[in-house]
């Protein structure tokens, strides 16, 4: 009997119902589109953390470069100080050197410290460098060097180069090389240790039309380049690349820092531990900038922190707003379809229909008009995210500033100040100036709206609450009524 009529009423009502359904199901589907929007831009801020990271990697360890060093050095002559020595007319320069920019060296003693601490359950060095390569020869100068203008024949070339990442062979899990996909030829294993091999980004490699076999040159701290061999293609997050990976020893003897690294990886056994192992390297190490995944998602500017910030803030006020409208919609709906229903009522209760036997079929009613309107929500939310996901346009990220003695991804640069310089990072000369470099790493990222089981199964919940919040006011109303009142109203 109960059903009976349930299904009688509904027909006899659908448009009513229909309209309080569809109100439901906006609310439901709006909450549905931006819940999936803030999951998306999550995810996309984890991509652009596991880009700078490497997955598995809960806190990187740093420490600034000491006052004077850090930079390139001279390339074959000195210039500067109380004598200048002037290279003789058509002298050829050919520098090849590596330098590890900012960041300081840490032994690795700290990093095997840093890995007993509790809470730790992995950390690896990396020795982060950047290879320049200067190729000139030198012209004839009318008044002196420095003071007079060139006037024999002379060559310069843009000076080239890239960045360099030594990889801990015993700790692939994570690192530099641990976001990256080998696209084409091998990774590294252990017997790689000591050989002049090396695994080269996959954008780098097409611009430089490398392939597996191929040699590049990476210098050292004497400016003297030494061939590797290319092993592998390693494709890796855009924007934040390393160009070359070689073993972490070759690197170390190539930058004449042997037993030390510049960059420690570290992976928390949960994800609770991660302050207390902040807490911990920050006493271990005073000096050093210990950076999570939290300290570094604050540092990210860019259209993926716009879209974050609106998710989170103007996109989750608005549902609610729009969620809280429709139970508002669908409860003053019911509230007057029960107060048009004054004489039936008052006759069913004349029959000997009991008081709560009216207020569950009014609940009844409401409840399938939320079920229908859950139905609808999650149509509705499918389809916004879907409409999301393809209209978006790409996001992007930077992560705050580096200045260190290369931009990535293989950038050619440019500076003046005089051909030689000392040593330091905050030489005067070219190198000083090279040094200097500031660049912004910047990541790409294509945005999805995932929406997950859980999130319909809220969704349906959501709407079935609604209805069930609607027919609890016209139940609320319809328990009230007393039969004399209802059928003194019947013509």
């Amino acid at each position: 009997m109960f059903f009976i009529y349930l299904r009688r009423e509904l027909r006899r009502r659908a448009r009513q119902a229909i309209l309080i359904a569809l109100g439901l199901g906006i609310g439901v589907g709006l909450v549905i589109a931006v819940t999936g929007l803030s999951a998306g831009v999550k995810n996309a801020q984890s991509d652009v953390l596991h880009s700078l990271y490497g997955v598995g990697t809960d806190v990187t360890v740093t420490q600034p470069a000491a006052a004077g060093t850090g930079g390139f050095g001279g390339f074959g002559f000195g210039f500067g100080g109380g004598t200048r020595t002037r290279p003789a007319a058509g002298t050829k320069i050919n520098s090849n050197r590596v330098s590890p920019g900012q960041f300081g060296p840490i032994s690795t003693a700290t990093v095997a410290s840093i890995a007993k601490l509790n809470g730790v359950a992995a950390a690896t060095g990396s020795l982060s460098l950047t290879d320049l390569k200067i190729a000139l020869t030198i012209p004839s100068f009318s008044g002196g060097f420095g003071g007079g203008a060139p006037s024999g024949r002379g060559s310069f070339k843009p000076p080239t180069t890239f960045s360099v990442s030594g990889v801990d062979l015993s700790t692939g899990a994570i690192g530099p090389l641990s976001s990256g996909k080998i696209t084409s030829g091998r990774t590294f294993s252990t017997a790689d240790a000591s050989s002049d091999v090396a695994v080269v980004d996959s954008n780098y490699a097409a611009q430089n039309k490398l392939t597996v076999g191929s040699k590049i040159a990476i210098g050292n701290s004497a400016g003297k380049g030494t061939d590797f061999s290319v092993v592998g293609i390693v494709s890796t997050p855009s924007g934040t690349a390393t160009d070359v990976y070689i073993p972490l020893a070759r690197a170390q003897a190539l930058a004449a820092m042997a037993n030390k690294v510049n960059t420690v990886y570290v992976a928390a056994t949960s994800a609770t531990e991660i302050g207390s192992v902040q807490r911990q390297i920050s006493k271990l190490m005073p000096k050093a900038t210990v950076t999570t995944a939290s300290s570094l998602a604050s540092e990210v500017t860019g259209s993926l922190a716009s879209a974050s910030s609106l998710s989170k803030n103007l996109g989750r006020w608005l549902a609610i707003a729009v969620l809280a409208a429709a139970f508002a919609v669908a409860a003053l709906l019911t509230m007057a379809a029960v107060a048009r229903r004054v004489r039936e009522f008052g006759t069913l209760k004349a029959l000997g229909w009991r008081s709560r036997r009216v207020v569950g079929q009014v609940m009844g009613e409401a409840l399938v008009i939320g079920l229908v309107g859950g139905i609808i929500g999650v149509g509705l939310g499918f389809g916004g995210a879907a409409l999301i996901g393809k209209l978006a346009p790409p996001l992007k990220a930077t992560i705050g500033q580096t200045t260190g003695s290369a931009t990535p991804g293989g950038a050619r640069v440019f500076g003046g100040g005089g051909f030689g310089g000392g040593g330091g990072g905050g030489g005067g000369g070219f190198a000083g100036r090279f040094a200097r470099v500031t660049a912004s790493p910047s990541v790409t990222v294509h945005l999805n709206v995932p929406v997950t089981l859980s999130v319909i199964g809220t969704a349906v919940l959501l709407a079935v609450l609604g209805g069930l919040i609607a027919g609890a006011f016209g139940s609320w109303r319809a328990a009230r009524l007393r039969p004399a009142d209802a059928l003194a109203k019947v013509a």
